[in-house]
């Protein structure tokens, strides 16, 4: 029989830490560039980000704080998503430090731009796959009794998709050949993509 460790998460979990982001894990990068009212570009990763809709496709990332991303996305409605793979994981987690709103992130971690097609805040240029969104909404979470906590869901339209035409085999985007970047438990954990398996459905 097997001897399970039970907790509730608001109490006394009798480990030395949460292990529920490395139990919900690998989760996808979702780097986020976006531009602030004055025009000032910003480049973050959040490693709370998902797709969640096929058509139209709908992409979202949560904020922990009311971040730059969050209030530049909610003043101009528009931001992009940038893959992040295995080449591209140390400058991605060079965006990840603190920057003042009038910093461009892009300059202080070095990471080239290119304009976007469809909206204003530009692509990561070697991103070998990126987004072009438009905010449908931002939602604030709520715990079960109600209480507003300080996490801030941007949810976006997919309204242009760039692909590395290298990575389109007989018109599949090949995931594998990618190697995207994962973001695991604890402060400093990723992955890389492990083998994978096909299993059709019943």
């Amino acid at each position: 029989m097997t001897d399970y460790h039970f907790y509730e998460p608001l109490g006394e979990i009798g480990l030395p830490y949460s292990p529920v982001n490395a139990i919900v894990a690998p989760r996808p990068i979702g780097w986020i560039s976006s531009l602030a009212p004055d025009g000032t570009p910003n480049l973050a990763p959040y490693s709370y980000f998902n797709v969640f809709n096929r058509r139209p496709p709908i992409v979202g990332f949560a904020s922990i704080g009311y971040k730059d991303s969050v209030r530049n996305i909610e003043a101009t409605g528009e931001f992009t998503w940038n893959l992040v793979t295995e080449s591209l994981a140390e400058v991605m987690n060079a965006t990840s430090a603190r920057f003042a709103p009038e910093v461009d992130e892009f300059e202080a971690a070095g990471v080239d731009k290119r304009p976007a097609r469809l909206v204003a805040p530009p692509l990561v240029d070697v991103a070998q796959a990126a987004f072009e969104c438009r905010l449908t909404q931002i939602e604030r979470l709520r715990v079960a009794s109600g209480e507003l906590t300080d996490t801030w869901v941007v949810f976006g339209e997919v309204v242009g998709v760039h692909i590395d035409k290298s990575l389109l085999v007989d018109g599949l985007f090949d995931t594998v050949a990618a190697a995207p970047v994962a973001r695991g438990g604890g402060p400093a954990t990723y992955f890389r993509l492990g083998e994978p398996f096909e299993m059709p459905g019943p």
